[in-house]
Formats: C-alpha cells, structure tokens, sequence
C-alpha cells in the first residue's frame, strides 16, 4: 500500500543542515528545535528523516504554487504592488490548532491531511523561474507551509531565481537557527516572521518555544534582512492589552522600523470557539503598537474596516506615502532615493528603484499556477 510516507520520502536528496554523529545518528540544524534523529527515525517535522546515517530532505516538489500580491505575504514594505510567486511543500516543525494551511502544514501529523499528498507536483528549480517569468513575478517567496525545514529545497530554487535577478524570501513561524540564517542569507533578501504570543506556556501548546522565536526575530533584524512581523490576535489567547504590549516593546527594541502587522483571527482547523477578532480588538493592538515606538502598524484581514492602518505613513510628517486597500496599492507617493515627498524623510524598506512602475489599482488577488 503506497502511503503519504512512501511517497514523500521517495521524493527527498540527502540533506546539508546536519551534523553527522558517530553512533549513525544525525543533528538536524534546520529549525529551533535541533532534533536529535536515530538511524530509521523523524524529526519532529516528520519530512527530515535519518537513512544510514544520512539525513533526507524533501526535494524537487511544490504541493502549492501561485501568484500572491505581495502584500498577501504580508510584505508592506517590499515592492509594494509586486506579483511573488509563492511555493510551499509539506510539513511544518509547529502544530498550531488554527492554521489556515493545515492540509498541507500537518502533513504526515493528522491523518486527515493524507489527502495533501494529491497536490504534490514534480518540479524544477529552472522550471520555478520560468513559472515566475510566466507570472511577471518579481518575488519568489518560500511559504505555506513551514520553510525552514524545507530550507535545502528553497536554496536550490532561490539560487536560480537570484541568477535570474529575482528577489528572495521566507515566510515563517521565525524558529530558526545560526545555521539555517547563515545559510540562507546569501540568497534572501526580506524574512516574515509569526510573532504568536508572548507567553511560553501559549507557545509550547503550538509546538515552538518563546525564546527560539524571539531569538530568530533578532538575528534576522541582525544579519541585515527585511523583518516583517505578524500577531494573529486571538480572542481569549494572545489578545490581553498587556500581552500585546509586551509584543510591541520587543519588537520596538530590536527596531521601531519593522513593520507589525495584527491581524483578524476566524476560526479554522482545531480551534473553532474563540469569536473571530473584532474590528476594535485591532484597533487597540494597533495603538499600543504606536504607543509603544513602533513607525509602522498594520491591521490585517478586514480590508476596509481599520481605517489609517492599512496605509503607511512617513514617520516624520505622518503624510501617506503608500496607500493600500486589502492587497491593491492605490497611491504610491515615495521617490526614487525612498523618501517622503513632503518632508524627505527616509522610509524604510525594500522599495523599487522606478516608482513609476509600481503597479496601481492592481485585482489584489492570488492566480493559481
């Protein structure tokens, strides 16, 4: 009987973020949670597994592919009106009970994602790049499911989409390692990271650890990348004033410059009591991440409802520089040399080159690819 196992180990090459141990067993370097792994055993991820004292990696799939606005990333401050061709596989080193990408995230975890295994498509690294080229996609973006356990297949793509001039980035839950960043770095450009909560005891009942989190935040911000962060607010779980302010002085604290983006939670997989967020329950997350230092602030999921914090402003003169409706850049205000063109305040960010070629009043929308 050919299983999800079966088939997914049989698309795997053997892997380069490990260290090989004497008594055959490996250590995997890929996320946080460094997993010792016996000769015939898994990670926790379930997709990294030892083969004669050799790790196996997943490689040469995608199990999800399209074209997103950038800004569905989110990235507000990566070339704004940009198409990122997205990718992800399957698995995840977490297990959060709300996640949106379950089908293919629990992967070998819930039996009821088995099904997943039906998306899976061969693929190339230059075949990735054409489907970019195909797409006008200036972005290629490792996400969906969790990236850096999947890290070795990323850089084989992202190698050949920087040959080709493309930019780089990762979407992910921010549980990484010296290792996995370094080796990284030399292809990627912009790094989301998950911000989840700011309680360990929360963090642990996802799978993660608190500290591995906010320990991956700050050496993204250190080795020089674009760090965006995002809080789903969760009613009854990470949503009390004094949680939030915790988040936003943290993240004001490695710099007021990275943009918070608080988002609605609705309720999906394994977590269906809490309410969805209210408008309001944003709102107060956005002022208490102004009110802590933070420049930019960002209140997501409801598009059209949360007013002044789906547009960013100069930090200087508070004049709009990028004005946004959900995922569609309606104005864009900034000059050549990044700066408000008001006070000639610098805004921070990765913004084009041409400001004449962002795309405007953009379907804001993904296309299947």
């Amino acid at each position: 009987m050919t299983t999800v196992a079966n088939i997914l180990d049989g698309l795997t090459r053997d892997g380069e973020l490990y260290e090989a141990l004497d008594d055959g067993s490996v250590r995997c370097y890929a996320c946080g949670h460094r997993c010792l792994i016996r000769e015939g055993k898994r990670g926790i991820c379930q997709v990294r597994f030892n083969e004669g004292g050799k790790l196996r990696v997943p490689w040469g799939y995608v199990a999800a592919l399209q074209s997103d606005p950038v800004e569905k990333k989110p990235f507000f401050h990566v070339l704004p009106g940009a198409n990122a061709l997205t990718f992800g596989m399957l698995g995840c080193d977490f297990h959060c009970g709300y996640c949106q990408n379950w089908l293919t995230s629990q992967a070998m975890r819930d039996p009821n994602s088995d099904v997943s295994v039906n998306y899976v498509r061969r693929i190339t690294p230059e075949r990735m790049v054409q489907a970019a080229h195909d797409t006008n996609a200036s972005i290629v973006v490792s996400s969906y499911n969790e990236p850096l356990i999947t890290s070795e297949w990323a850089v084989g793509i992202f190698k050949e989409a920087k040959a080709a001039g493309l930019m780089c980035a990762y979407v992910s839950n921010g549980n990484n390692t010296p290792e996995v960043m370094e080796y990284l770095r030399p292809y990627i450009s912009a790094y989301k990271i998950d911000l989840k909560c700011m309680q360990d005891k929360s963090y642990r009942k996802l799978g993660g650890v608190l500290q591995n989190t906010l320990d991956g935040i700050q050496r993204a911000h250190d080795m020089g990348l674009w760090v965006e962060v995002v809080t789903l607010v969760v009613p009854g779980f990470n949503d009390s004033s004094e949680e939030l302010w915790d988040a936003a002085r943290f993240l004001t604290s490695v710099s007021p410059d990275i943009p918070w983006h608080v988002t609605a939670f609705h309720k999906d997989y394994k977590m269906t009591e809490p309410d969805n967020t209210p408008v309001q329950t944003l709102l107060r997350a956005s002022e208490i991440g102004r009110e802590a230092g933070l420049r930019y602030v960002y209140a997501g999921n409801i598009p059209g409802r949360v007013g002044e914090y789906e547009s960013t402003f100069c930090p200087n003169c508070n004049q709009i520089v990028v004005r946004r409706t959900g995922y569609t850049i309606t104005e864009y205000r900034l000059t050549e040399d990044r700066k408000c063109p008001n006070c000639s305040a610098k805004v921070a960010g990765l913004w084009p080159d041409k400001p004449s070629e962002v795309k405007l009043n953009g379907w804001g929308l993904p296309r299947l690819v």
